[in-house]
């Protein structure tokens, strides 16, 4: 391929990330084509750097070298440069989005309060993104947790120097997919690594996927999942009363529906007394309305087009109501845990609306703490793998999740305190 078809194709990648397609038939493509180039965008302006250079060669120069390309190579330039200060503007983002939800003082919560050394960009952490070995880490995989094969195993993530681990928190990873592919070593692996590094003890599951088993065997797993968690995490240095979840897309969906509705005896069968309450969700980019209830043309468009068809098996006029049961944002009723709520500016899969107007309810609705940061240039499954942007993500979730954990033992110290008064 020549130097000009090249610059050709990089051009037009960066244009995709910078602006994406919007639309049913428009959105997954680019998402596919702007997802890993602007996650990637370091790599894309140092490969167009070294591609430009091999051109000025003598050897080359008479037959690649052209006005056009170096133009285009220019061009294609500026646009990763454009994508690396955004991805770079998520710290402040995400920080104020944590100050707004949380209070100014929420640091003061934090076992040591951040310094404007953490959360600079690891830079080293991304010279190999695809990389995923951690030796601070110890993974136990492929533990049962239900009787569906391997689609009801799990994997526990815990820190590997620490062989007396005892009541640690809990975070319970929930891949994504369409709730028709995924599996739990592919999605959310930064954040357990960083967690679990912290002496937090990690579950990533998997669960039944459509078009076998259609929904609502997908949150019925995952509801499955947090009752043997609270039966057995102890076992594995975690402590059972205190359980996050979290998850991406799909995941994202399934986190904050099993978040809403800890009590729903239909979706627990064989385990209706189980306890399946968390202390917090932070779902990403997830999908909060399955019945179009947001009025949104993407909303009813996904709906119709695949949430239908696809995952619930059936169709919307014959049976509204469970569109209704399947969406979040219609199962907001005021008791729900503290949220973490995370977005893209740019997703062309689950476009922003939707997280908004999830927020805005649990914002108008709930009685415990809301917080939502929506990133600027960020487009679907931005978290896959190590970036920029996803590391400043991670490393709010872990301000986040040290906040929650010390206000909630907080919390039970001084229940603990009350309760011998009381007795006195």
């Amino acid at each position: 391929m020549s130097y000009l078809r090249r610059r050709a194709i990089v051009a037009a990648l960066t244009a995709n990330a910078l602006r994406p397609v919007t639309g049913p038939r428009a959105g997954v493509p680019a998402f596919l084509a702007g997802w890993v180039f602007g996650e990637l965008a370091p790599q894309m302006l140092t490969l167009t750097a070294l591609d430009s250079a091999a051109q000025l060669r003598p050897a080359r120069r008479s037959r690649r070298r052209t006005r056009l390309g170096f133009a285009l190579a220019a061009a294609s330039s500026a646009g990763p440069a454009h994508v690396i200060r955004q991805s770079q503007q998520v710290k402040d983002r995400v920080e104020d989005a944590l100050v707004e939800g949380l209070g100014v003082d929420y640091g003061e919560q934090l076992d040591a309060v951040p310094t404007p050394a953490d959360p600079a960009t690891p830079w080293r952490k991304l010279l190999n993104p695809f990389s995923f070995k951690d030796r601070a880490v110890r993974v136990e995989k492929d533990i049962a947790y239900a009787e569906f094969g391997r689609r009801s195993m799990l994997d526990i993530y815990r820190p590997a120097a620490d062989d007396q681990l005892a009541g640690a928190p809990v975070l319970l990873q929930v891949h994504g997919g369409g709730w028709t592919i995924g599996k739990k070593d592919q999605q959310g692996i930064p954040l357990m690594q960083h967690m679990a590094q912290r002496g937090w003890v990690c579950v990533a599951i998997n669960y039944r996927l459509s078009p076998r088993d259609a929904f609502p065997a997908h949150v019925i797993d995952v509801k499955r999942s947090i009752a043997w968690i609270k039966e057995n995490i102890a076992d594995y240095g975690g402590n059972p009363d205190y359980i996050v979840i979290t998850g991406g897309s799909a995941g994202g969906h399934l986190c904050a529906l099993a978040a809403v509705t800890p009590h729903d005896k239909e979706w627990q069968p064989g385990f209706e007394d189980a306890d399946t309450s968390v202390r917090a969700a932070i779902p990403h980019y997830g999908v909060y309305d399955f019945a179009g209830s947001t009025g949104l043309r993407s909303a009813k468009g996904m709906r119709d087009g695949f949430l239908g068809p696809r995952v619930l098996q059936k169709r919307w006029e014959d049976d509204p109501e469970a569109f209704e049961a399947a969406s979040p944002i219609l199962r907001i009723d005021g008791d729900e845990p503290d949220f973490f709520v995370i977005h893209g500016e740019s997703d062309t899969l689950v476009d922003v609306g939707r997280a908004r107007a999830f927020v805005e309810k649990l914002r108008r609705v709930s009685k415990n703490s809301v917080v939502y940061a929506e990133l600027p240039g960020a487009q679907h499954a931005f978290d896959i793998f190590p970036s920029i942007r996803s590391a400043h993500v991670v490393r709010a979730i872990e301000r986040y999740l040290g906040w929650h954990w010390n206000t909630w033992r907080a919390g039970l110290d001084v229940d603990h305190q009350v309760d011998e008064v009381t007795s006195a």
